[in-house]
């Protein structure tokens, strides 16, 4: 198991807290130019912390809408991210489930087409696609239809513990776990509360991280700490936190 850190789109925040992580997980802007990211910069600052990189695509940018030919230009952005996130050595790239109205039943089909070009996509680039559960947002698909989709599509899925918990609680966590847990691929851990407080430091809120040992416990995949501070005590602390529960030996 790799545990990271999510960066945001922030070169300098990477530089400031990367060091003792096995990646970074850096945000691609909505509308960022790639030619203006300081590709050799990222690079120098990987290179010195020993340091893997994966990406995440950006977080506005919906999967699917009811028109065809928006759906097919957002294939095509994404599509060119994604080859850039392969230029430039990413191993995973995270992509939200949303679309313009998940609840609309009639698009989940075609959600499922769009998922499959951009997995293609993300393929051809040398880069692991993985769909995030975002469903407690206006946008997201509820978390068994993004789990059903996900088996569907054969897609492995980035499980963001905290985004889960949000959605339904504790319980939301286990049944998710429970049904599509060998699609998890990579995890966002971070802690919330119910009151709405979420990107916490692990330990900090309410979630039950013994609910995901059940059903994780050794597995053998990636873990970004998403902690929305730039405290390194307070994210290696996460770091300790969620090595603890998840590795066997640790």
């Amino acid at each position: 198991m790799d545990v990271g850190l999510t960066v945001g789109d922030s070169l300098e925040r990477l530089e400031a807290t990367i060091d003792g992580f096995d990646f970074a997980e850096l945000s691609i802007g909505e509308g960022t130019d790639t030619d203006e990211i300081e590709t050799d910069r990222l690079e120098d600052a990987l290179l010195a912390a020993d340091a893997d990189l994966c990406v995440h695509l950006p977080y506005q940018q919906v999967v699917v809408t009811p028109v065809p030919e928006i759906n097919d230009a957002i294939v095509d952005y994404l599509t060119r991210l994604l080859s850039w996130a392969g230029s430039v050595g990413a191993e995973k790239a995270v992509l939200h489930g949303t679309a313009r109205n998940p609840h609309d039943t009639d698009l989940r089909p075609v959600f499922a087409e769009q998922l499959r070009a951009v997995g293609t996509a993300a393929a051809d680039a040398g880069v692991e696609l993985v769909l995030e559960n975002v469903g407690h947002q206006k946008r997201g698909l509820p978390l068994t239809v993004l789990g059903d989709l996900a088996r569907e599509t054969e897609t492995a899925v980035c499980f963001d513990v905290g985004h889960a918990y949000m959605e339904d609680g504790d319980d939301g966590v286990d049944r998710f776990l429970s049904q599509y847990g060998d699609l998890v691929s990579h995890l966002h851990v971070h802690d919330a509360r119910s009151r709405g407080d979420t990107h916490l430091p692990i330990g900090a809120g309410e979630i039950d991280y013994d609910i995901v040992a059940t059903h994780l416990e050794g597995v053998d995949g990636t873990v970004a700490v998403e902690v929305f501070t730039d405290d390194v005590p307070l994210l290696c602390d996460s770091a300790r936190r969620v090595t603890d529960v998840l590795e066997t030996d640790s």
